[in-house]
């Protein structure tokens, strides 16, 4: 019997981020408004926005037949970017900066993996 390697759940990965993305979006609009100066709070919304935006992605590419390579690179970037982002808003730990372009680095390789599978179908 052959087993077929697991592919990354490329659909759950986005439906996780869209939810936690709404829930951490309605966090500091409601509860971080008041707590946080605006140069924080607009990184932290950033944070959000790309977290969606990426979370969109996967559930677009999720939904389709085809196998997709760009589903972890994506969702690394997503965790990185917007989890340092979080992080730095949340905490004023400015050294996290420096990581959040990792994650940017992610994003954007993973949706150049995108435009490339794209391509080749």
């Amino acid at each position: 019997m052959t087993t077929q390697p697991r592919s990354f759940p490329t659909l759950q990965a986005g439906a996780i981020l869209a939810a936690l993305g709404i829930g951490l979006g309605a966090f500091g609009a409601h509860a971080l408004k008041t707590q946080l100066d605006a140069a924080l709070l607009a990184d932290y919304e950033t944070g959000v926005r790309y977290q969606m935006y990426a979370a969109l992605a996967l559930i677009a590419l999720g939904s389709t037949q085809r196998p997709q390579r760009a589903g972890l690179w994506l969702t690394l970037g997503a965790v990185i970017f917007s989890g340092s982002l979080y992080v730095l808003a949340l905490t004023g730990v400015t050294i996290l900066g420096a990581i959040t372009p990792v994650g940017g680095v992610l994003l954007i390789a993973g949706f150049m993996i995108v435009a490339l599978d794209a391509r080749r179908t």
